[in-house]
């Protein structure tokens, strides 16, 4: 396969992920999703995703997103259950917000790929989002925008391989995953094959700080902190130079994309 094929079916990949994890009212994304799965099953990575993708077609119906809807809901809402998290600062800090949405915002800051808070109010660490981010760079790569090279690689190594093996432990090892722990066994083939492809090492997975149980108390330290950054903040979003994946967020930005 050259590489104007490879990448193509790389953003297949993400674009299906992308279609698993963003949750939404507009029926066409899980149709979709449906149209993914028939796609990509033609040519699965290894066994298996080959019986992943069998399994999931029994499952994910195609005149109907009830079940999946329904599932989805119980892993990542439900309050009656132990919800799956899903944003890399998350897995990072332990917060919803933190640092690793900071890098995602610099390294989007090099695309012209924004977020539309009108239609989507997740943060951009959020899985999904990364998802439909690689995705598109991807097409972009395969249609010969090659400077997009290395922003994908950062993303992916300094982003979403930081947190996927947890994320996709948890997923897989909930309760009510049916349809969710056949969408894990695809994710890890091809997280295993991306590695391989961007010679990124698996990460060590590392403990996550623990917050204090009285989350309403500020310590003056992190008073201190947010105030600078809310002064810092004015001065806008610092640029990755060309083939690094180095940045330094010293700043926290609101919803500005």
């Amino acid at each position: 396969m050259n590489e104007e094929n490879l990448n193509k079916a790389r953003a297949l990949y993400y674009g299906m992920f992308s279609r698993c994890f963003v949750f939404t009212t507009d029926n066409s994304r899980y149709f979709e999703l449906t149209g993914y799965l028939d796609t990509l099953s033609q040519n699965p990575l290894d066994k298996p995703s080959a019986e992943a993708f069998a399994t999931l077609k029994e499952l994910v119906k195609s005149d109907s997103n009830v079940d999946f809807m329904l599932e989805f809901d119980e892993i990542f809402h439900s309050p009656e259950t132990q919800t799956v998290r899903v944003t890399a600062s998350y897995y990072d800090e332990n917060i919803e917000s933190g640092k690793k949405r900071i890098e995602m915002q610099n390294f989007l800051a090099k695309t012209k790929i924004r977020r539309d808070e009108k239609t989507y109010s997740d943060y951009e660490d959020h899985i999904g989002f990364i998802f439909a981010v690689m995705s598109e760079l991807s097409n972009l790569i395969a249609d010969g925008q090659t400077e997009y090279k290395n922003t994908a690689h950062c993303i992916f190594e300094q982003i979403l391989n930081e947190f996927i093996d947890e994320f996709s432990r948890e997923l897989y090892e909930h309760e009510s995953a049916k349809i969710f722990k056949n969408i894990v066994i695809l994710l890890k083939s091809f997280i295993e094959f991306e590695r391989v492809y961007l010679e990124v090492n698996t990460p060590v997975l590392k403990a996550k700080p623990v917050l204090s149980e009285i989350k309403e108390e500020l310590s003056d330290e992190e008073r201190e902190r947010r105030a600078k950054n809310k002064l810092l903040r004015a001065q806008g979003p610092k640029k990755q130079e060309s083939g690094s994946c180095e940045l330094n967020p010293s700043y926290e930005v609101e919803e500005d994309f």
